[in-house]
Parts: structure tokens; sequence; C-alpha cells
């Protein structure tokens, strides 16, 4: 990402389909190769349709609609095809801090690495992209940090109240997603020590059963099949980037049973260890083709 980074204050990249910034096939390709690193990776399509990898999942995108990338996660990019329009905005996770608001729709609450827009939205949005790529293309960019930031800050916002948009963020439900908010940051914070349900529930301050049933309703699995499903995508992610022996892998996410662990990644992924490596191994370079 620093190679490509049009400021390097904050460690923006911002790419489009459309003249006169055109993103060439060549940076393409260095996006579409799987990175772990603390960058946040966004792509809006004005039209055309492609399908992405996010996690091993697959993920189609259509015409406006936004994939979301999250720092860390595995994403496989599809070829560069004529006809498509779209723009790409990347940037460090660091640069959060530089707003007065947060954005939670990075928390991903809804568990949808996607979010779609109604038409009035989605000229705002491809206008906000066009002014952020004309700046970021400026030869005085790097002194109109304040603007980039409001800009982009704008845009950012457009985002937020589109993936929450389809839900009714007041009275009960702000109070229902503000507990899975919470969930998934103590899941996050405390992945590797395997807190218990009943740890979790407490630190929320709610009961067992609510948070059952407000796990299961907003992520459809109860939390303690959401936790497994974490560690097991979390032992993807590092047999991904990093390999290691089982022995290792489990001990660092907290089994004492490297024989246990293997079993619990077979019946999560459908696949052993070992055939989930030689799969990483097919991916090409580590990209879909």
């Amino acid at each position: 990402m620093d190679e490509l980074s049009q400021l390097d204050k904050l460690k923006i990249v911002i790419s489009s389909s459309r003249p006169p910034y055109v993103l060439s096939k060549h940076d393409y390709e260095r996006f579409r190769v799987p990175h772990k690193g603390a960058a946040y990776f966004f792509m809006f399509y004005e039209n055309g349709i492609s399908t992405h990898g996010v996690d091993f999942q697959p993920v189609t995108v259509s015409e406006g609609e936004l994939l979301f990338i999250l720092p860390n996660q595995i994403h496989n990019s599809p070829p560069m095809e004529d006809g498509i329009k779209f723009f790409t905005l990347s940037f460090a996770q660091n640069l959060l801090s530089l707003f007065p608001q947060q954005f939670l729709f990075l928390i991903n609450p809804l568990a949808s690495p996607k979010i779609e827009f109604k038409h009035p939205a989605r000229q705002r949005i491809v206008s906000l992209f066009e002014v952020l790529n004309q700046l970021l293309h400026a030869p005085d960019r790097e002194n109109n940090t304040e603007i980039i930031l409001a800009y982009l800050g704008s845009l950012m916002t457009e985002f937020n109240t589109a993936y929450f948009s389809g839900t009714k963020v007041d009275g009960s439900n702000r109070n229902e997603i503000s507990i899975i908010i919470k969930f998934k940051l103590q899941i996050e914070r405390d992945l590797k020590m395997r807190p218990s349900v009943a740890s979790i529930a407490s630190k929320l301050s709610i009961s067992e059963s609510k948070l059952y049933k407000l796990v299961k309703c907003y992520l459809g699995a109860s939390p303690k099949e959401y936790l497994i499903q974490r560690l097991i995508l979390e032992a993807q992610r590092m047999l991904y980037y990093d390999g290691g022996s089982v022995k290792e892998l489990s001990h660092e996410l907290g089994f004492t049973d490297p024989d246990y662990f293997s079993r619990l990644f077979k019946k999560q992924t459908g696949k052993t260890i070992g055939q989930f490596l030689l799969l990483v191994q097919d991916l090409s370079g580590k990209h879909m083709d």
C-alpha cells in the first residue's frame, strides 16, 4: 500500500475505471494479491457485476453496491474485466483516529461485506469519489489534507448510513445493535483465550439467554457457534498468511489438544488442514483466477 499511496501523510489510495485517473491493469493486479495488513479496502460498482472471495466465501457485487474489506481479511479479487465501471479506496486503519465520529459499519454488526445504495445516494457516492480522485491526484495534494479528510468523512458517512438503512436503528433496535457491536469487540479482544459465553454475557451485563437470542438473530449463529467460527476463520487466515504447524497453530488459538483442533477445523471447513493448505497453494500466487 505504501508504494501506491497518493498521500504520504494519510496513506490513502484511490483509483477508478473512469478517465482521466484510470487504474492500470498492472496496479489492479497488485491490489489482487492478498496481504496481511491494517488497511481497509472499498470497491464501489457503478455498473457491471463480479464475484470476489472474502475469507474464502464468494461475494457477488453488482451495480450500485459497495464491497468493503476489513484489516487482515483474505480478499481474492477477480481479474479486471472490460466494461465494468468502479472506484476503489484503501486507507490505513490508524486514519480513523482523525475523524470525530465512529463508523460502526466497519465492525460489521450485520455480518454483510457489501452495502447497497439507492439511486440518489449512488449519485452522491460517485460525486464524492470523483472529487477525492481529483484531490489525490492534484500536485498540491499534500497541502489539502483537511479538505481530503472532509470529503473522505462524507463518503464514510454515506457508507455508514446505507449500511444501517435496512434496519430501524432507534429505540430497542439501536440497543440491540449496540450489544452485537460490543459482543463482536469482546470476541476480538479475547479470541485466543476462548472466553465462555457466560463470561461474555457478564461483561456485557446481559443474560446468557438474551445474548443467545440477539446473536442468533443478527449473526445467524449461537454465541458459542460464532466464537468457534471466528476461531477457525482466524486459523485459516494464519495458515494462509503465515503457515506453521498444527501444534503451533492450535496452541496460539488456545487449544491444548492439537488433534481436537484438527477435528474441529475439518468439521467447520469440510477440509483437513492439509487439504486446506493445498487449496491455498492452488490459488496461484494467492489470487483467484
